[in-house]
């Protein structure tokens, strides 16, 4: 079975909100365009965007789990996003002018035993993934379909908020693509490491509550990881229903 592109996803600011995409173009050495641009320091954080610094400095679903329900629609001509909550009315705003009435919005979502979102901040250097190298993270449905049969019942994928996701492989086969480079499209990607997972997992993207204890199920297979992270090493474009392969 030929392996091939089913979805491709963005998260414009990082824990806050997917936008899903028909195709994208990607420099060598970059990300999915906007794809965590932004990200959401908190009270404690020091984080400006001159370098890139770990997940810790921001908010985020592992400690927010009601973020894991926003969904986003970025507008590149305009620069202005919409963010979409079941529990709170839409917003619309420019994140490098209007910061302040996001940060209202998005503090009506966190409990008051939890650090506050302080500022938006906008990457200056590289994007905001949770690599220190910018990545584009490459999901398995075949793996995804495992956890599932582990946990017991249906899960939404989405809660892996990963890039860009295929079919057409066996579970777990992307373990296999460690240094090994992948065309996908025009594009070819060099696997460099896998994503281990937190707590974030757990939360439902359509509710924002906890749902399943996902750490448990990969801790079945002695170890807490899904996905992949690569880099660009040849840019290019990608479109859903691009085949997979090794170079």
């Amino acid at each position: 079975m030929t392996a091939t592109v089913t979805e491709i996803w963005r998260h414009p600011i990082k824990s806050h909100g997917r936008e899903k995409l028909e195709a994208v173009t990607i420099a060598t050495g970059g990300t999915i365009p906007f794809d965590r641009l932004w990200a959401v320091a908190h009270e404690r954080s020091q984080a400006d965007g001159s370098e890139w610094v770990s997940c810790g400095h921001f908010c985020r679903v592992a400690k927010l789990p009601s973020l894991m329900a926003i969904s986003a629609a970025f507008d590149e001509a305009t620069g202005r996003i919409t963010l979409r909550h079941p529990d709170v009315a839409d917003i619309t705003f420019e994140p490098d002018t209007d910061s302040a009435a996001f940060l209202d919005w998005v503090n009506a979502l966190a409990p008051d035993d939890t650090l506050r979102p302080a500022r938006l901040v906008k990457a200056q250097a590289q994007a905001f993934t949770d690599s220190d190298f910018p990545s584009v993270t490459l999901c398995n449905h075949a793996s995804h379909r495992a956890v599932e049969q582990r946990v017991g019942k249906p899960l939404s994928h989405l809660r892996w908020r990963g890039n860009i996701w295929i079919d057409g492989l066996a579970p777990w086969e992307e373990f296999d693509w460690d240094g090994r480079d992948i065309r996908i499209g025009e594009t070819i990607l060099r696997v460099r490491e896998r994503t281990d997972r937190c707590k974030s997992t757990h939360s439902n993207p359509d509710t924002g509550k906890r749902d399943a204890n996902v750490l448990s199920a990969l801790g079945s297979w002695g170890h807490q990881d899904f996905s992949v992270r690569a880099e660009v090493i040849q840019g290019g474009a990608i479109r859903t229903g691009d085949e997979v392969a090794r170079v």
